[in-house]
C-alpha cells in the first residue's frame, strides 16, 4: 500500500512543510479538496482558458484535455508551485 500513497504523502509533507504536523494537515485537506472538485468537474482547458480571456485553438489535442484527466498531476503542480514561491512549505518555519 505504501507504493500507491507514498508519492502523494511525499507531496503534502513538502508543502505543508518539513517538521509542521499542522502544514501537513492543512496540505492534506488542500490537495484532497483540489484533487476532488477537479474530478468532478467537465471543463476543458480551452474553457478555463476563456475563463481568463485566452483564446486557444481547439483543433489540438492540448486543448481538448479536460480538468479530471488532469487531476492526477494536479498535486505535483502545486508542489512545484510551492517550492518556487514559497520553498519551507505552507506552514514551514524559517531557520535561523
Amino acid at each position: 500500500m505504501a507504493a500507491a500513497v507514498g508519492s502523494i504523502v511525499f507531496v503534502v509533507v513538502v508543502v505543508g512543510g518539513l517538521g509542521s504536523l499542522a502544514g501537513a494537515f492543512v496540505a492534506s485537506l488542500l490537495i484532497g479538496i483540489v484533487q476532488t472538485f477537479a474530478i468532478g468537474l467537465n471543463v476543458s482547458i480551452t474553457d478555463v482558458a476563456a475563463v481568463f480571456g485566452i483564446e486557444l485553438v481547439a483543433s489540438g489535442a492540448m486543448a481538448r484535455l479536460t480538468v479530471t484527466q488532469l487531476a492526477p498531476i494536479l498535486p505535483y503542480l502545486f508542489m512545484v508551485a510551492i517550492l518556487i514561491f514559497r520553498p519551507r512549505g505552507l506552514m514551514g518555519a524559517r531557520e535561523s
